[in-house]
């Protein structure tokens, strides 16, 4: 064969289920379903040519503790439970690990309450050592940083979540299962007791489908004849890298407070395992769900997204914030000014460009931004229509969440 020809991805006749998407969260809940029903052939469909290529590949790698999340919420109880099992994945793998740890700070005397909120909630989930600081504690954790008060999250670690995707598609095939790149799903219908896909290289049966597609999660479940009751909106998170010299001025994380009105962590400085230190990032609207710089656009994509009621309503409510956002990323000293609330010191030297991510933020009609996980079961199907931050971090916890579902709709098919 040429060496320049691609060869066709070989797709199997049959499966007992068939995942969508080959990120981290569809291959954590394979692996899980794996070790619950080692019977079953499992297929992963992945439309690049490798797993982990979108939100997995494109985040900080902070392995979050669970200070953010309301209390008896999907993503409180999946985050510290999956928090501790991917420690354990990592060491049990030889993958980077480092628990670094991570201040929240208080800048103003305005963020003292929503930092009280934040120390309830992470009290209330069980986070490890959780507590309040002062200026003068916060300034002998993080030297540079500038703060009234702080909560200080030992537990807070780092990991390289590509990594992670990598050891776990490699553990899922030695269990026999199937992992397909190149390959886009374009549909699927009930077919007797099970579903039939359609893809880019053949059909393909299977007693039970598992959406994780992230950025497309909502449009494979509309090519599933679905009506999803919400839909994702790409928010673009671009970073800076801190300059070799100037990595001294950060020891381990340092986030500020949030805004309650968004589910986004606001620009902070972030350790990774790789011995960076990113600044960043900001959260503006993506023109395609894989927009990871601000010129790629997707007529149709964003068409989509302009015409979304939901995202009408959100756009009314927060301009003068989008417009804000916008301003940043355009304008590298506004970003640097805003980093600086946190470490006064920096300046616009002592920053270079960095990567940037898109997160897929699943939008109610109403224009609410959906805060907790999202997952819909229909028929023999199951969608993971919202799983952004902290999913990368809980994504063991939810595959074992998930698994246990489709564990139980195969027994009683």
């Amino acid at each position: 064969m040429d060496p320049d020809q691609k060869s066709t991805p070989r797709l199997p006749a049959r499966a007992d289920v068939v995942f969508v998407g080959g990120g981290i969260v569809g291959l954590a809940t394979a692996g899980a379903l794996q070790e619950r029903r080692p019977d079953l052939h499992v297929v992963i469909l992945e439309k690049e040519p490798a797993v982990g290529a979108h939100q997995t590949g494109h985040n900080s790698g902070v392995v979050h503790s669970g200070i953010y999340y309301r209390p008896g919420s999907l993503k409180a109880t999946l985050c510290r439970r999956g928090a501790e099992r991917m420690v354990r994945f990592c060491e049990e793998h030889g993958l980077a690990f480092e628990r670094c740890g991570k201040v929240i700070v208080a800048t103003e005397e305005a963020e003292l309450p929503a930092l009280e909120r934040l120390l309830g909630y992470g009290t209330a989930n069980g986070v490890p050592g959780l507590r309040h600081i002062d200026g003068d504690e916060l300034r002998e954790l993080e030297p540079h940083a500038a703060g009234i008060a702080a909560l200080h999250s030992p537990s807070t670690g780092i990991a390289d979540f590509g990594s992670v995707a990598g050891a776990l598609a490699s553990d899922v095939r030695e269990r026999g299962a199937e992992i397909v790149t190149e390959v886009r799903f374009l549909g699927a219908a009930r077919d007797g007791r099970g579903v039939r896909a359609r893809t880019s290289v053949g059909d393909l049966h299977a007693g039970f489908l598992v959406n994780c597609a992230g950025l497309h999660a909502d449009e494979v479940a509309r090519r599933m004849g679905l009506r999803p009751p919400v839909r994702i909106v790409p928010f673009r998170g671009e970073y800076f890298f801190l300059r070799p010299e100037r990595r001294d001025l950060v020891r381990g994380l340092i986030y500020p407070v949030p805004d309650s009105r968004f589910p986004f962590l606001g620009a902070h400085f972030t350790r990774t395992v790789h011995g960076d230190v990113e600044a960043g990032p900001n959260a503006v609207l993506a023109f395609a769900r894989e927009g990871y710089t601000r010129w790629r656009i997707r007529p149709k994509e964003l068409a989509g997204t302009l015409a979304y009621p939901g995202f009408l309503r959100l756009a009314s409510r927060y301009w003068r914030t989008g417009l804000e956002e916008y301003r940043r990323s355009f304008s590298t000293p506004s970003f640097v000014a805003s980093l600086a609330r946190l470490v006064p010191e920096i300046r616009v030297q002592d920053v270079v460009p960095g990567g940037s991510g898109v997160r897929a933020q699943a939008v109610e009609r109403d224009g609410s931004l959906v805060d907790d996980f999202r997952v819909v079961r229909a028929g023999q199907s199951i969608h993971v229509l919202n799983a952004p931050s902290p999913a990368a971090t809980a994504s063991l916890a939810i595959g074992e969440h998930l698994a246990r579902v489709v564990g139980e709709s195969l027994d009683t098919a």
